[in-house]
């Protein structure tokens, strides 16, 4: 009977410690304490003072007929290479609230290049082609939703190329010609 007793004292406290530790634990994870334990803002104007920038996604609404935006907070990035990574790695990993992701599985950045004019070359990994599976719907939405992530988060981007493994692809399902540059705020 005291081993019972014991185990059952020995179980609450640590689950009281557990309990305790949890918000601490978590308000870490979403980056709103600093790893010494204070507190960090998040609101829009103190953005760059805590290290994050808030960023508009793109993905498809529920029923497919169009784009919706998802704003989200995102840790600063200094280099446009990283902060197109990190903007694609979102739209892959797909929306918090509503709307579904349409960038195809494993889909990542490879390489980025933007030059004075405001043409950014973007070379995706081998599964943004190989991972296409739909029609001309499919195809506006996924290109639609990329576009549009760009054009909404690096201004400085005029106009886009997309090319996958290094090489240019003509588009992704037939529709949409992916082989001559796209702007990015023109795109339905």
């Amino acid at each position: 009977m005291n081993k019972r007793i014991l185990l059952l004292l020995v179980l609450l406290i640590v689950a009281g410690l557990g309990a305790a530790a949890w918000p601490y634990a978590r308000a870490r994870l979403a980056g709103l304490l600093s790893p010494e334990g204070e507190a960090t803002s998040t609101d829009s104007s103190s953005a760059t003072q805590t290290g994050l920038r808030a960023v508009t996604l793109w993905f498809a609404d529920v029923s497919g007929d169009s784009l919706i935006s998802e704003v989200r907070e995102l840790p600063e990035q200094d280099g446009v290479h990283e902060r197109l990574a990190q903007l694609v790695d979102a739209l892959v990993s797909g929306p918090q609230r509503r709307g579904v992701g349409v960038l195809p599985a494993g889909t990542s950045l490879l390489h980025a290049y933007l030059d004075d004019r405001g043409l950014l070359t973007l070379d995706l990994s081998r599964p943004f082609q190989q991972g296409f599976h739909g029609g001309s719907r499919a195809e506006d939405l996924v290109t639609g939703s990329l576009l549009r992530t760009i054009g909404s988060n690096l201004p400085e981007v005029k106009q886009v190329l997309v090319v996958c493994g290094g090489s240019p692809i003509a588009s992704l399902g037939g529709h949409l010609p992916l082989d001559q540059p796209i702007d990015p705020h023109s795109v339905p």
